[in-house]
């Protein structure tokens, strides 16, 4: 008999010792004499269920009898937080809220399975939030927080840092990604084009595989034919040009980064002396053109027969050809079309041309450059320049999933991208992008292509959501290699 009491006095000391919560687990079995009985553990009861909204918050207070053993769980498609109670009996009369909140659309409390009761909070967005107990009286606090700021920080490499930024302000919620690349990393940035080549596109997570770059965003605005709408420049060559002087990024053979306006210059100089403009690199050939092909173009100008083209190699007219000419390696192609070809008329095959092209003295020594644009930061300040570099509405205007560059006071290098035109992410405008530049300490920064083409991919995954749904095939990217 003294065996038994001691058994039945651990047992009940061992209750006493529980957490409150507890008391919702499953009936323990107890010994008493020589009969086995289930101890009556108490259920929780709801009693009241409060709400209170703020700017920053709205809060659900659950009153109970006892505090109950619970579970949360955040579900996506539909945004839902589900609040499970177990060993709970509800004892209130509404069960439903209908809620006036841009974040929050409802409350629906049921009863599952009998002593288990489920809070179901319906949501218009993503949010955080937070449950919690208090004590006297027994109350679960619900927190659904609207304005929320949370990082998540992953080092890629030495030196090289992924940023994952989830925001939320009364503008709406903010998805972006940040790339930190420190001056002492042993990794830098370079520029690949879809396929190797000018013509075609290419999706920028299989840029990165075959480039084996840790990381990768996508870069200059482009056409549908694959042809860069910008400056480009690649190992020291010119692959590409615009019509118009935009903002551009050029890396130095010491790895630092500029960004600025430029402007391309380029001539061939005739036997008899005379200079004749180049009206571009790289591009269809237009009305009165005089547009240079190099092997970054495709292994033929894809020229049509109104025009000359004359192929060069090591400064000397080896063939003159009407449309559609090869591209020989280490050579170029000078197409012309109206104007210049009457211009060019007397050459011949062997004749000598001398072709010169400039960035400025500055730029002409950068390894790659791109230009995209509008600038976003200079010196320190946000510096806007969609008006002076002419840029349309639907670049400029409103909030879209946006890509930038930027380079800090002391050297880092900032690759970013913001997910736009989605319930989770809402974009930003360029005003909104510049100051996201500035806290992330970008002194200097330009704005390159963004909507659907914004993508960052990082350890070979897409790490954002690309708006289209999908991963779009862009015509160039900036990625990160090691600088071996």
């Amino acid at each position: 008999m003294f065996r038994i009491y001691r058994r039945f006095s651990l047992v009940m000391t061992l209750l006493l010792m529980l957490p409150q919560a507890a008391w919702a687990a499953p009936p323990l079995a107890v010994v008493a004499g020589q009969q086995i009985v289930e101890a009556k553990i108490p259920q929780a009861v709801l009693q009241n269920i409060r709400y209170s909204q703020s700017p920053q918050k709205v809060r659900i207070v659950l009153d109970v009898s006892i505090l109950p053993a619970f579970t949360d769980n955040l579900t996506e498609n539909p945004d839902q937080l589900v609040v499970d109670f177990k060993g709970t009996v509800n004892k209130l009369s509404a069960r439903q809220k209908i809620f006036d909140d841009p974040v929050l659309n409802s409350l629906e409390l049921t009863e599952v399975e009998p002593g288990k009761q489920r809070v179901v909070i319906d949501l218009k967005r993503p949010a955080t939030y937070k449950v919690f107990t208090l004590t006297n009286p027994n109350r679960i606090v619900i927190d659904i927080i609207k304005d929320y700021d949370q990082k998540s920080e992953v080092e890629v490499a030495p030196g090289v840092k992924y940023t994952s930024l989830l925001r939320y302000k009364q503008t709406g919620p903010i998805s972006a990604h940040i790339i930190d690349i420190a001056p002492e990393a042993d990794y830098m940035i370079k520029t690949v084009l879809s396929n190797d080549a000018i013509t075609g596109l290419e999706r920028l997570q299989s840029m990165a595989e075959r480039s084996k770059a840790i990381a990768a965003v996508n870069a200059s605005y482009f056409a549908l034919s694959g042809e860069i709408l910008g400056l480009l420049k690649i190992d020291g060559e010119i692959v590409s040009t615009s019509d118009l002087d935009r903002t551009a990024f050029g890396l130095m053979p010491d790895g630092k980064i500029m960004i600025d306006q430029i402007d391309y210059l380029g001539s061939i100089t005739l036997p008899d002396g005379r200079a004749v403009a180049i009206t571009g690199v790289n591009h269809e050939r237009g009305t009165n053109d005089l547009i240079l092909y190099n092997n970054y173009y495709d292994s033929m100008t894809g020229t049509n027969e109104f025009g000359s083209d004359y192929i060069i190699n090591n400064g000397k007219i080896t063939a003159i050809a009407h449309g559609n000419a090869a591209i020989p390696p280490g050579g170029v192609v000078l197409s012309a079309h109206g104007i210049m070809e009457k211009t060019l008329v007397g050459l011949k095959v062997g004749d000598k041309i001398k072709i010169t092209q400039t960035l400025g003295e500055k730029w002409d020594k950068t390894i790659d450059a791109i230009s995209a644009g509008p600038r976003l930061v200079k010196n320190g300040s946000v510096f806007l320049t969609s008006k002076e570099e002419d840029f349309p509405s639907d670049i400029t205007s409103g909030r879209a999933p946006r890509t930038a560059i930027g380079t800090t006071k002391d050297g880092h290098v900032i690759l970013l991208v913001v997910d736009g035109r989605q319930q989770s992410s809402v974009g930003m405008t360029l005003l909104e992008l510049a100051l996201l530049m500035q806290e992330y300490g970008a002194v200097d920064a330009m704005n390159l292509d963004g909507g659907g083409s914004s993508e960052m991919v990082v350890g070979g995954k897409v790490v954002n959501n690309p708006s289209d749904g999908r991963e779009r095939s862009v015509g160039n990217a900036l990625i990160i290699v090691p600088k071996k």
